[in-house]
């Protein structure tokens, strides 16, 4: 058994066939992630006796009702903003350092209803904020591709995880682009679904309008699978959309021939710091959509270059809101604990909703907001609109660990190509679309709000032709 060929749909099989029990699946995980995890560092919980008697369960029931459900005896990990129940939920800070929910969040629960066996929680910028794993308090994550370089953040461990086969997928969050750029700096695949898509209840909060729930898997396939279960309303989140869930694997093979594809003209441009080698893979990218039969229209989201500084005036304001509630008293430690980086947003938060800048700052952010939403509104027009964007997911490639950790104003703007979809509500796809200097490089596929089932559709055909996801790292 090669650990590091193994996909969901793989694995699956292997249950039908008899080519190996779930008991043996997830030891052989187990084994793989104790070996090497001390040099990644992507899990901070272990869940080993918990998932091996949960596993053999399953094995007995395997045994009389085969394979029954659509993540049968398949492991996971979870960024530790996920709650579960009796196993300790972090943020990855250690304000929450000993805390341990009473509840699982509903993602959880849906995996878990799914079949899906947790073998732990996942290291993360402390309550999401970062975009290389960094601010972990638990130390940073390090990129399998090259531990002296990040994975991309803020899931960091999440996608790590997937990237040196420690899982076969692992849930994330996007509120900036936290899925799509380690996802892109990982070669894995990386979904951000449309806001209200997957329920945000139990998930500890970073930025409440902003925040999207997704997951990370090594095939486009596997990702279609599990948003086919995590997706749909929920009672527990009145933001969660009433829209009905399609089944997000059954257009997969459709090809895209004839379809219409959106380049924005502000996305390559090298005021936006894009490194050559990032734009030369994004270029070919384009080639091979064209080749299976897209037609590439360049677009114009003219409102873009406002884009950062109305994402770092709204998240901050809704972080110093939503960590309030971190006093000490209720649970976890006091204030003291927070890190530097929850510090510095949370007083940038609270002074751009204070008395006085409120107007001046927040207010002019949500309108510029509002002009972004209606620029992809425009683009996706029906009558005369393309049917989805191809964008670079980062202007650059992953950086060194250390290189941007005391510049922040550096470490926002890698989040360019990424904040733009959130603050419009929009789903996007990071796929793997090559390597430059043996660094992974990603590209991201952007479409109208519900329209996960054709960023799936793109995505599976663009994987065929380039065949990425094959590529592992030599751990």
């Amino acid at each position: 058994m090669n650990i590091e060929e193994l996909t969901i749909e793989k694995v699956l099989d292997g249950y039908r066939n008899k080519k190996f029990s779930i008991t043996e699946i997830i030891q052989v995980y187990f084994e793989r992630i104790k070996k090497y995890n001390p040099q990644i560092n992507s899990f901070i919980t272990l869940c080993e006796e918990e998932a091996l008697q949960e596993a053999k369960r399953k094995d007995e029931l395997l045994k009389n009702e085969g394979v029954s459900l659509p993540l049968f005896g398949i492991p996971m990990g979870l960024k530790d903003l996920f709650s579960t129940k009796d196993i300790k939920t972090t943020a990855s800070s250690e304000v929450l350092e000993d805390y341990t929910p009473p509840y699982d969040s509903t993602v959880v629960q849906r995996l878990k209803d799914a079949g899906a066996i947790i073998l732990g929680k996942l290291n993360c910028d402390a309550w999401a904020h970062g975009s290389s794993g960094e601010n972990s308090d638990f130390g940073p994550t390090k990129n399998p591709w090259n531990k002296e370089y990040v994975p991309g953040g803020s899931s960091s461990g999440s996608a790590a995880s997937v990237a040196a086969s420690f899982v076969l997928a692992a849930t994330g969050t996007d509120t900036g682009g936290s899925i799509r750029l380690p996802a892109s700096f990982t070669n894995t695949v990386g979904l951000k679904p449309t806001y209200g898509r997957v329920s945000r209840y139990g998930v500890i909060a970073m930025a409440s309008s902003l925040d999207s729930i997704g997951h990370f898997t090594k095939t486009v396939r596997d990702n279609a699978l599990i948003l086919n279960i995590t997706a749909g309303n929920d009672m527990f989140d009145a933001t969660t959309s009433q829209n009905p869930v399609p089944n997000y694997l059954e257009n997969l093979n459709k090809g895209i021939k004839g379809l219409k594809i959106g380049i924005p003209k502000e996305y390559t441009t090298k005021e936006k710091g894009m490194e050559l080698d990032v734009l030369l893979t994004f270029e070919n990218a384009i080639k091979k959509l064209n080749k299976l039969g897209a037609e590439i229209i360049e677009i114009s989201l003219p409102h873009t270059e406002y884009s950062i500084a109305c994402y770092y005036i709204i998240q901050p304001s809704e972080v110093s809101s939503n960590l309030a509630r971190y006093d000490g008293i209720r649970f976890g430690n006091d204030r003291s604990y927070f890190g530097d980086e929850a510090k510095r947003r949370i007083m940038l938060g609270t002074y751009t909703l204070s008395a006085g800048y409120y107007d001046a700052y927040y207010k002019k952010a949500m309108q510029a907001r509002t002009l972004i939403k209606q620029n992809f509104d425009k683009v996706f027009d029906a009558s005369n609109g393309v049917d989805a964007i191809i964008a670079p997911v980062s202007p650059t490639l992953p950086w060194k660990l250390g290189e941007k950790v005391n510049d922040p104003l550096k470490m926002y703007l890698s989040d360019v190509f990424t904040v733009t979809a959130n603050l419009a509500g929009i789903p996007g796809l990071s796929v793997p679309a090559g390597f430059a200097k043996e660094l992974p490089v990603g590209i991201q596929i952007l479409g109208p709000h519900f329209s996960e089932e054709l960023l799936f559709r793109i995505g599976f055909a663009f994987e065929q032709e380039t065949e990425f996801y094959k590529s592992n790292p030599k751990l």
